[in-house]
């Protein structure tokens, strides 16, 4: 089955981030080499070792099957033999010395401990009960007891404000999508359609239940800072998910959301508590320059929480936050 939740909400919220290469060799040469343990050696590049714990360490960052260990291993290695030469030859031309490697260096530092920090405050989330777990199930209908297969049509349209209000009104009049997009092509307006099928879990939690209120052939128009996107609902499948099945998402997705209410909440104690200044022009209140917000079309769906996508973005798998 497909996650049960927006993949950036499933991912672990707090991983640490993976450097780049030779940026990770630069910072381990740079740390302290005093009382450096004995360890399994996985290959030796001129006078330097490249250990298997700094092997495992890479493995550690990739989702690698277990019957794909070996060879997933060896590529691995290879890729830390040439970060080896590659970091040799840097520290050979002293390039660890100059001021833009030696900035990069110590934001990755900051970024490693700020973010070993962040995962240390979110280990003390308390895991979801199964009462919870259950009532989750019973409060989302739409994702799963009532969970469908969403066909999905969205035309992105280049269009200046003040003609929404004429775009709404055809669009409400328009017996299918062919007619209304007869009318963009003969007002030249401009436009572009991508079509998707997604499932229930593929789509934004926050406008699951909008899609799931949308019958076959109806459509939403959407204001953008551009123009406008048109999504319809081409046609749908019913597809529930049972308990049982869905009780392991569940679980993930709320542990997710506890952690991270609990590291935000940590960050908030740490901002109060701490003095910041800001400095120069930073210090100056900054200018509200507004936005053009259109209103909608007559008759047409609020959309003010829906996010605006940029020019020639697809809000089907951008804008709207669905998985590819």
């Amino acid at each position: 089955m497909s996650p049960l939740m927006p993949r950036a909400v499933g991912q672990n919220l707090l991983r640490a981030v993976v450097m780049a290469p030779l940026l990770l060799g630069l910072l381990a040469a740079c740390g302290d080499k005093k009382d450096k343990p004995a360890t399994q050696v996985a290959a030796r590049v001129n006078d330097k070792e490249i250990s298997v714990h700094q092997l495992n360490y890479v493995l550690q960052q990739q989702d690698v099957r277990q019957d794909s260990v070996e060879a997933a291993s060896r590529q691995v290695l290879d890729r830390l033999i040439d970060q080896e030469l590659a970091l040799q030859k840097a520290l050979d031309l002293k390039i660890d010395r100059q001021p833009a490697v030696l900035q990069a260096l110590e934001a990755a530092k900051r970024d490693v401990l700020a973010r070993a920090y962040l995962e240390r405050v979110a280990e003390a989330a308390a895991k979801p009960t199964a009462a919870e777990v259950e009532k989750f199930y019973k409060d989302k209908p739409a994702l799963f007891s009532e969970r469908r297969i969403y066909q999905l049509h969205e035309i992105n349209i280049q269009v200046g404000q003040d003609r929404l209000p004429e775009v709404g009104k055809r669009l409400s009049a328009a017996k299918d999508l062919g007619e209304f997009t007869k009318y963009l092509q003969s007002s030249d307006i401009r436009f572009v359609q991508n079509r998707a099928v997604r499932a229930a879990e593929q789509l934004p939690l926050e406008q699951l239940d909008e899609f799931a209120r949308m019958n076959d052939g109806q459509a939403r128009l959407i204001p953008t800072a551009n123009g406008a996107i048109v999504i319809a609902l081409a046609g749908s499948q019913s597809q529930p998910v049972s308990l049982e099945k869905a009780r392991p998402a569940i679980d993930q997705y709320l542990s997710t959301q506890r952690k991270r209410e609990l590291v935000e909440r940590d960050i908030k104690d740490l901002r109060s508590a701490a003095k910041i200044e800001l400095v120069g022009k930073f210090a100056e209140k900054p200018q509200n320059t507004g936005g053009n917000q259109a209103a909608n079309g007559p008759g047409e769906t609020d959309t003010s929480n829906v996010p605006a996508a940029g020019p020639g973005a697809s809000s089907i798998d951008h804008g709207l936050g669905v998985n590819k």
